[in-house]
């Protein structure tokens, strides 16, 4: 009876954006991972879509603040509370069975990292949580045959962390997580402007730069943009005209050490399982996905296959909405 009654839902809580699946529903909800507080009070003021807009342009009294660092909560109370407006936008009948919730968490998080999402989310109204690693939700979310005696191959490029996974029967072969993804993407960009022109951006501004023409292979149509910030040495505000190729040299460090990664993957994968490899290729998931020729770019430095998943952003949710529709997943994720 409890399980007519409650709405499942699994979430991929990521440090830029957090997506809800609902059991029937599909993806419900899908909104930057942002709250705004009120600095005396710490009362919440703005979540989500409204939140990031604040970002970079809050008075003196509001922060706007990014809960979630490198995959993990960096800060708890506000996370619960993002957790909560969030759960309770997308439960509707949340006040006569509190859900079970299902959570992507990155691989390689601590036991205490992982206890502080259990908790949030059960302060936050969930009545059960199972946690899953972010690439098996990935792997599972974009239909790769992870219970197939063959190797699976997935990269899954988030807002804080990039993970990156080999599959064989259902289990992890090799995983690694790196703290690097399109947070670094961003970071990087600032350094570029600041360094190449003395332009001081934010965040916010970094982001659309690495959207309208970031790319990690040349283009056919290279691509350029105005970008406006202010100058450091003037101090005043300046517009300056950038190109593709430019800020391809300046994404090309932070995209090595995703390589280097993938590498370290392969060298550590058993011979039959390589093998496969060379026909399967490799998926790639995750909003870095998204840069252009990435797959490309990947696939010169290691020889093999590339492909981007279907609507790679909703990957990982879409994995966590499949664990919630398979009892048998959540309870060898339980007993584990």
């Amino acid at each position: 009876m409890l399980n007519l009654l409650s709405n499942d839902i699994g979430i991929d809580l990521g440090t830029a954006n957090t997506l809800v699946f609902a059991k029937d529903k599909g993806i419900v909800l899908r909104e930057p991972s942002v709250v705004a507080v009120q600095k005396s009070s710490r009362k919440v003021c703005a979540v989500g879509d409204d939140a990031k807009l604040m970002l970079g342009r809050t008075p003196g009294n509001i922060e706007a603040i990014r809960p979630m660092k490198d995959g993990v909560i960096a800060d708890f109370e506000t996370t619960e509370a993002m957790l909560r407006h969030f759960m309770g936008k997308v439960q509707k009948n949340r006040k006569i069975v509190p859900p079970r919730v299902v959570i992507a968490v990155p691989s390689g998080i601590t036991e205490v990292e992982r206890r502080a999402v259990k908790e949030s989310a059960i302060n936050a109204g969930a009545r059960d949580v199972v946690l899953i690693e972010e690439p098996m939700a990935a792997a599972i979310g974009v239909g790769l045959p992870i219970d197939d005696a063959v190797a699976s191959m997935i990269i899954d490029i988030g807002g804080g962390t990039t993970e990156v996974a080999i599959i064989s029967l259902a289990g992890m072969v090799f995983t690694k997580s790196i703290r690097v993804g399109g947070d670094e993407l961003d970071a990087a960009i600032v350094n570029y402007m600041k360094k190449a022109y003395n332009l001081m951006i934010g965040e916010r501004m970094a982001e659309e730069i690495k959207v309208t023409v970031g790319s990690a292979h040349p283009m056919a149509e290279e691509k350029t943009m105005d970008v406006k910030g202010r100058d450091s040495v003037a101090g005043l505000p300046k517009t300056i005209h950038i190109s593709s190729q430019e800020i391809r040299e300046a994404l090309l460090e932070t995209l090595q050490a995703i390589v280097e990664t993938v590498r370290e993957a392969l060298e550590r994968c058993p011979p039959e399982l390589s093998a496969d490899l060379v026909d399967r290729g490799m998926i790639l998931a995750g909003g870095g996905a998204l840069i252009r020729g990435l797959d490309k770019f990947i696939s010169e430095q290691t020889g093999l296959p590339v492909l981007v998943a279907d609507d790679p952003l909703t990957a990982v949710a879409r994995g966590t909405g499949k664990v919630l529709q398979d009892l048998q997943w959540l309870i060898k994720d339980i007993s584990a």
